[in-house]
């Protein structure tokens, strides 16, 4: 389980932005160095890789990667916002945390700063003498890797965009977030569905939103300091408006409530961290956008149900219960996510979609009859009782 410092610095480094400005600082260092290399090579070497043998290559890439940054943004936001109109509007954001595009715009951006940075120093006259071989070495250093994000972005332009990427995309963090409970269950809570004591202090959101992710270490420890018991009442996907509590403190003071509010992230779209449900409403998205008039894709949602069957079946722990394990905030309690919970997430919202697409309904009559052979019992009676509501 991490903390919510650590969550934010992923989010940053998951952003398009981040890479690029990386990669351009790391370029700009590297100029930075040159000069400091140039007095222990042979003057022989600067006579054979002057100037005149890296000033026109780096013209090349000072006017090539500008062009080729451009259109390569002009291809990426198209190919998200035609992904965004076949499946759903919320896996726009999805697409662009895409490591491969942001690494090959990254390096693109700073093959541009690269060379247009050395190309200012070295009309400036700022270089020394025997500084133009070492950036010839790193300029044939960055036209390979420039050769290799080609060759990288031409193989994922392939793909970019299209329905297999997009449900790839969505299955692959639907099954980490769903790992994630299944490794950490009740969020390493204390799983309790029972009310919260009527002598409990409400803790009030701050805002209006999603509960987007609860630091559950640092909440756990001041709660241990102030010997304090938290019902968590708002799991993370529930929206919340301001004012309303998100959580009820036992033994709690005012001055406790305000503080533990800073440590329950609110934000206007849910999130995958701590959500498991919203990859499955993501699926069942894009199934209901095929089964709509418009597009008329059965095909489409036949394999979502097959994805969405693959992850109930492969990532929900063995036994009776969906949450439960180890408890390591002891301070904390929560409700558990009932598989009943994740069902209704994906389920019913095709059903309502499918009723002229009598393929699509078999596929669920089959998918729910395999799922109530499932390890875990609660998902077994949740999907026996889903089947019976709706092929009986």
């Amino acid at each position: 389980m991490i903390s919510r410092s650590l969550l934010l610095l992923r989010r940053v480094t998951r952003q398009l932005w981040f890479r690029v400005v990386a990669i351009s600082l790391f370029s700009l260092l590297a100029l930075a160095v040159a000069p400091l290399l140039a007095p222990i090579l042979p003057q022989e070497w600067e006579n054979r890789f002057g100037r005149d043998a890296v000033l026109p290559v780096l013209n090349i890439l000072a006017t090539g990667m500008l062009a080729v940054t451009t259109f390569s943004l002009n291809v990426m936001v198209s190919a998200y916002r035609t992904a965004s109109t076949m499946a759903t509007p919320r896996v726009y954001r999805l697409l662009l945390e895409d490591t491969v595009t942001q690494s090959v715009l990254a390096t693109f951006t700073g093959g541009f700063v690269y060379s247009l940075s050395a190309i200012i120093l070295f009309r400036a006259r700022l270089y020394p003498p025997g500084a133009a071989f070492v950036v010839f070495v790193m300029t044939v250093l960055v036209v390979a890797l420039i050769v290799i994000a080609i060759l990288r972005w031409i193989d994922h332009l392939s793909d970019l965009g299209s329905m297999d990427h997009t449900l790839r995309l969505i299955e692959t963090r639907t099954r980490n977030s769903l790992q994630a409970r299944k490794d950490t269950p009740s969020l390493g809570g204390c799983c309790d569905t029972s009310e919260p004591p009527a002598d409990a202090r409400p803790i009030a959101a701050a805002e209006s939103g999603f509960v987007r992710f609860v630091d559950m270490p640092a909440l756990n420890a001041r709660a241990e300091e102030a010997g304090v018991t938290i019902h968590l009442t708002r799991l993370p996907g529930e929206f919340v408006l301001r004012g309303r509590p998100l959580a009820m403190a036992q033994g709690a003071d005012k001055d406790f409530c305000t503080e533990a509010t800073g440590l329950i992230d609110i934000g206007d779209v849910r999130s995958f961290e701590q959500d498991p449900a919203f990859g499955l409403t993501l699926l069942a998205e894009t199934a209901q956008r095929a089964l709509s008039p418009g597009v008329n894709d059965p095909g489409t949602a036949i394999e979502v149900m097959g994805r969405i069957e693959r992850l109930l079946w492969e990532t929900l722990p063995d036994g009776t219960e969906t949450e439960g394990g180890e408890v390591r905030f002891p301070h904390i309690h929560l409700p558990p996510v009932t598989a009943q919970e994740l069902l209704k997430a994906c389920f019913p919202p095709i059903a309502r979609c499918a009723e002229d697409a009598p393929e699509v309904m078999q596929w669920m009559d089959k998918a729910l009859s395999e799922l109530e052979h499932h390890p875990n019992t609660a998902m077994t009676k949740a999907a026996r009782k889903m089947h019976n509501s709706f092929f009986d």
